[in-house]
């Protein structure tokens, strides 16, 4: 009885995995095309690219951080190999000097010389566990900039409160964990952040309030322009909603306005610059952002993939790129983050169905 009951419910993952993965549902522009890269990375979260084109996934729920390899060049991993196991939800990646940068709440881990060593990783060396331990919002984007530096979100350990720094901030420390510097403060919670090409400005998500009804407060996509500058958490929400806990006193025109308003409750997730030579010349500087998708509005939104396009500091237009995750509240799939790769392609991380999709442009 009990094997019969193992294998039915193998059968029913299956199934549900399969139409989780029926990318007919997808919508893209004329001209593109979506495929499965891998479907066997549970949960999966943040991606980084490796020097020698090996993709490095984190995992929300699943503990584990995955490396992605695609020996045949077909467009499709061949291999997936789990590199660490038991973390403490190791969400974020970060690829430097041959190194691998994990974020796992409250410390920041690394793998040396992983790419020469994914069949028999090392342990993972802690660089600071002085982050704070909350998990609430504690899933923690990482990623080096120009100037070298790992920059790393810490998001309020709340829904709405007054916390400590470094909550509600974006941090960057050098790569031994040494010399924390508050880089952005008011940020409710980052789970995605780039540096514009040209400009090096950096440019960053952020995930408005919960509680003040399906249409307000809007999530934000933000630049930075000078070093602890305040994005107005918890007293003011997406540069005009003034709190109606905390904004009394503290007037939005304190505060650093969103470049754009992306929708309330869309979770805006990861995002990224476009560099690459596939796609069409639109799309050259276009920022794509990851939208995961609402969990406590009347009628779901988000779902989706997001392209805005930019000249220089000015937002020009924000458009879908790929729909179809959720049609008529039916879910089958929640964007995570977006990873150029360099032939030009798109990948897609989604951790409701475990995979990676790549984007290619045919046309």
């Amino acid at each position: 009885m009990r094997i019969m009951i193992v294998l039915m419910l193998a059968l029913i993952s299956s199934s549900a995995l399969a139409a989780a993965l029926d990318l007919s549902r997808l919508e893209l522009p004329s001209g593109f095309d979506i495929a499965v890269y891998s479907d066997q990375v549970p949960s999966a979260r943040a991606m980084t690219l490796g020097d020698e084109g090996t993709i490095f996934v984190g995992s929300m729920r699943a503990g584990k951080v995955y490396a992605l390899t695609d020996s045949n060049n077909d467009g499709r991993a061949d291999q997936v190999r789990v590199l660490a196991t038991d973390l403490h939800m190791p969400v974020g990646v970060a690829f430097h000097d041959g190194d691998l940068y994990i974020s796992a709440v409250s410390r920041i881990l690394v793998l040396r010389d992983i790419e020469a060593q994914l069949d028999d990783p090392p342990e993972p060396e802690v660089i600071t566990d002085d982050l704070p331990d909350k998990t609430h919002h504690g899933w923690r984007f990482i990623a080096f900039g120009p100037d070298e530096r790992l920059y790393v979100g810490v998001g309020a350990p709340c829904n709405i409160c007054e916390p400590e720094e470094p909550f509600a901030s974006i941090v960057s420390m050098r790569p031994d964990g040494s010399d924390w510097q508050i880089v952005a403060r008011g940020v409710r919670n980052t789970v995605g952040f780039d540096w514009q090409p040209g400009s090096g400005k950096l440019w960053f998500t952020d995930n408005g309030r919960d509680m003040m009804g399906d249409d307000v407060p809007d999530d934000e996509l933000n630049r930075l322009d000078r070093a602890g500058a305040d994005f107005g958490y918890p007293y003011c929400h997406a540069g005009d909603v003034a709190d109606p806990e905390y904004g009394q006193g503290h007037p939005c025109s304190d505060y650093v306005p969103p470049v754009l308003k992306l929708g309330a409750h869309v979770a805006a997730l990861g995002m990224r610059f476009y560099q690459g030579n596939q796609f069409p010349d639109k799309y050259q500087g276009a920022i794509f952002i990851a939208e995961h998708g609402s969990w406590n509005r009347s009628s779901k939104v988000g779902y989706r993939v997001m392209t805005v396009t930019v000249d220089g500091d000015e937002v020009q237009d924000y458009q879908p790129f790929v729909t179809g995750f959720e049609e008529d509240e039916d879910v089958q799939g929640r964007p995570v983050d977006v990873l150029p790769l360099a032939d030009g392609s798109l990948l897609i991380s989604d951790d409701y169905a475990g995979a990676v999709y790549r984007v290619t442009y045919v046309e």
